[in-house]
């Protein structure tokens, strides 16, 4: 029995919209096909067939795909991604027919074929079926940076493309949190976007590209743009930064940024775009060294950690004579961190004027507590077992109020080289109000290359495998320690109190 000649499919990248951006692989596909199958609104205009029209012969078969509808309001029974996939199903299908009687099929795409285009949706339903080729296209986005005449990215810094459509606060989150982004998909999302651009720190830097390479194109900075006049063939663009001076302004800003236990993986977006925007980091040196190279052109400044309210002294200064400030600190900047020191120096009255904010971070004690299940289930109490800046009748009289109390306890700051006593002495005092047996979770370098994080008992708690980087969570009367399956023991404190 002979296997049936099928014909092939391609589906042809044709750039952004000028003739003379086709490839010469895109110009033999479209001269090899019988068939040539563009997308259309319901006006039946097709830019794809407008910017290869010079390459089509007169014995080209021409498949005008037409979609439906252009706007989401539909009375198709699975709503409007029902009536898009009923109708990509019945494009298929046309173009099946084609291929199964021998023919070649170009489908043809702006810009790129598998960039948010119409033929991924062909592609998805044929390629498994049919020899398939796809040439790519210049994309909008190399064509909005090509018309802007400004680099999109260098060296380590990275790119992300949003779509328009999102939501404004995803929108602000992801543009605070990147170096150089392109938004597609503006018209009748561009107030959206503007706004999130706005909220992210990032106007000022925001450009805007209408039609690159068609009739009619625009460029200008995006805060000087007329909403009504923005088509949805537009994008707005954030350029690579290097190379650019950090403007001096008449007063900056001062952000107290927690990054987390460990650094990079830890940075919320709102953090993250914080360090990216600012002028100048400040900070003690270790936490420094764990936030990524965010730009060139930033300033670093290190310092011991014993040197806090210089450290915020010196970055509101920075922040007085016209710089954005970014004072990094670990976890939450408001537990156990920087954000009380910046503020303490801030209220003072020559920095009265100074703008100060203050980001939250993921703390020592959830990020411990999440390692080893949710031992923070129910109430409980932060207590520094650092006697440095108050005396330890303080810190015993605290600690016995909340094991009294029976509250969960997480306890930062247990040991150093130069305090070695604390920790036994608040297993001791703990001992006297809480059972033995009662669940302790050590947990050391969480988030770190070193992290350890183990679960047992207070009488067990050993003080001298206890050091500045290991953080204490004493169970309540109802915290659990339970064995799994995989060999695994989790604590975990009911919310409901027996």
């Amino acid at each position: 029995m002979t296997t049936p000649v099928t014909g092939k499919l391609y589906g042809v990248g044709l750039g952004p919209g000028d003739p003379e951006l086709l490839t010469l692989a895109a110009v033999r596909a479209i001269a090899e096909a019988d068939v040539i199958a563009y997308h259309s609104a319901r006006h039946g205009r097709s830019i794809a067939r407008s910017i290869a029209a010079g390459h089509l012969r007169e014995d080209h078969i021409e498949e005008r795909l037409m979609y439906p509808l252009t706007v989401e309001t539909t009375d198709h029974p699975g709503g409007y991604r029902g009536a898009l996939d009923d109708f990509y199903e019945e494009a298929a299908a046309r173009l099946a027919a084609h291929l199964d009687a021998g023919r070649t099929v170009a489908v043809l795409a702006e810009g790129d074929p598998l960039f948010y285009g119409s033929y991924q949706h062909m592609h998805k339903r044929l390629a498994d079926r049919y020899d398939t080729t796809v040439i790519p296209g210049v994309t909008s986005v190399s064509a909005a940076a090509a018309r802007l005449g400004e680099p999109l990215c260098e060296a380590e810094e990275v790119l992300t493309i949003i779509p328009g459509t999102l939501p404004e606060d995803e929108l602000a989150a992801r543009l605070a949190g990147t170096d150089s982004a392109v938004v597609m998909k503006l018209g009748r999302t561009f107030p959206t976007v503007r706004r999130a651009l706005e909220r992210a720190g990032r106007l000022e830097d925001a450009r805007y590209v209408e039609r690159a390479f068609m009739a009619g194109e625009r460029t200008e900075r995006l805060d000087e743009v007329d909403p009504s006049t923005v088509p949805y063939f537009s994008v707005a663009v954030l350029p690579s930064r290097i190379d650019r001076e950090n403007p001096v302004r008449e007063t900056g800003e001062v952000t107290v940024v927690g990054t987390g236990p460990a650094g990079a993986p830890w940075l919320t977006p709102e953090s993250r775009g914080a360090l990216v925007n600012a002028d100048v980091l400040v900070g003690y040196t270790t936490y420094l060294d764990r936030v990524p190279v965010l730009r060139p052109g930033q300033i670093r400044h290190g310092s011991d950690n014993k040197v806090e309210s210089e450290r915020a002294e010196f970055a509101l200064d920075l922040a007085r004579r016209g710089h954005r400030v970014a004072v990094v600190s670990g976890g939450d900047p408001g537990v156990f961190a920087m954000a009380t020191a910046v503020l303490e120096v801030a209220c003072e009255p020559e920095y009265a004027d100074v703008p100060v904010r203050v980001l939250p971070g993921v703390t020592a004690a959830n990020a411990a507590a999440a390692a080893a299940g949710a031992p923070l289930g129910h109430d409980y109490a932060t207590i520094s077992l650092s006697d440095r800046l108050k005396p330890w009748e303080v810190i015993a009289a605290r600690l016995r109020a909340a094991a009294e109390a029976d509250l969960v306890l997480a306890l930062y700051n247990p040991g150093s080289r130069s305090r070695t006593h604390q920790v036994a002495a608040a297993r001791d005092l703990l001992l006297e109000v809480r059972s033995p047996d009662t669940p302790v979770v050590v947990a050391r370098d969480v988030g770190g290359p070193e992290q350890s994080v183990r679960v047992l008992t207070l009488k067990t708690l050993d003080p001298s495998e206890v050091d500045m980087r290991t953080l204490l969570l004493v169970g309540s009367s109802q915290t659990r320690a339970v064995e799994r399956g995989d060999g695994r023991t989790i604590a975990w404190t009911p919310r409901r109190y027996g």
